[in-house]
């Protein structure tokens, strides 16, 4: 049966158009104030049905991404900003996103990356930008190195939750189920790159700690790190079986990020905020395993 007509509202093919939409608006391919393609090209482009497409535009609206009118179709109205304090990075990454920073890490040799942070939601989106660069010969690193921090599973996280019934358990349920689904993807991507003999290593270690992140941690390389609170609003939340609930919950793939990089001074601000955020990494990590 033809996609456009199989009514396709399922939570897969939603959940697929909506990462791949995010993930364009993160790396700039949809940029600040630029429109999307219209709701007919996007169904066409990835092959379900207006319905789903209508779906997936409530939800970046409910967001924050982007804006709607009837009539003049879908803005981008957030992206990833980066805030930094290297004046060097400030002069180059004036306005960019996140995924030019991951995309310099990828171009090394030796990749490591450590993450702190709720879901696994914007670093696999991420990876898999970096994964086809891979796929497509145009950056070539030979080991790939995986350390990710999550919130355990069986713990009673303040958000997101239904407005006025904390103890719903629905929306939790529903984060739950993105990190596994998220984590999963990333783990097969990187596996996949290891499998087929595009990367020589490739090595991902994920733990759970009984923390709720109020911010989200990245660390490239032991060298750079990005560093952003997360953001609570108040938003609608679409459930797989369609029903609408106002929501607090906290959206990290929009929040603004603060920069630091290391330099040949130890006594720099840079150097002193990448080294001691990788120290609290570090800790955290190795008490993990105990």
């Amino acid at each position: 049966m033809d996609a456009q007509q199989s009514g396709d509202g399922g939570g897969r093919e939603f959940h697929r158009v909506a990462d791949e939409l995010r993930a364009r608006m993160t790396d700039g391919t949809y940029p600040l104030h630029a429109f999307l393609p219209s709701q007919r090209d996007l169904a066409e482009e990835f092959g379900v049905s207006r319905d789903t497409v209508q779906r997936v535009l409530r939800e970046l609206v409910n967001e924050g991404w982007i804006e709607s009118r009837q009539g003049s179709g879908s803005r981008v109205v957030k992206t990833q900003r980066i805030q930094s304090s290297t004046p060097r990075a400030t002069r180059q990454r004036h306005g960019t996103t996140l995924g030019p920073l991951l995309s310099e890490a990828f171009e090394q040799p030796e990749v490591t990356l450590d993450a702190y942070t709720l879901t696994s939601e914007s670093l696999d989106a991420h990876i898999r930008l970096q994964a086809e660069r891979i796929l497509g010969g145009s950056i070539a690193p030979q080991r790939i190195g995986l350390r990710m921090i999550l919130p355990s599973e069986d713990l009673h996280v303040p958000y997101p939750r239904v407005r006025d019934d904390k103890d719903d358990p629905r929306l939790r349920d529903r984060l739950h189920d993105i990190t596994n689904r998220h984590t999963e993807s990333l783990r097969g991507v990187l596996k996949a790159l290891k499998t087929e003999k595009h990367v020589a290593s490739v090595d991902v270690q994920i733990r759970h700690a009984p923390l709720t992140p109020a911010f989200k941690l990245y660390l490239f390389n032991s060298a750079e790190a990005l560093l952003g609170p997360y953001e609570v609003i108040q938003r609608q939340i679409e459930l797989e079986s369609g029903e609408e609930i106002t929501a607090l919950d906290v959206l990290g793939l929009g929040a603004t990020l603060t920069h630091h990089v290391k330099d040949a001074d130890p006594n720099s601000s840079g150097t002193v905020f990448v080294d001691t955020w990788q120290a609290w990494f570090d800790s955290v990590w190795n008490l993990l395993a105990e």
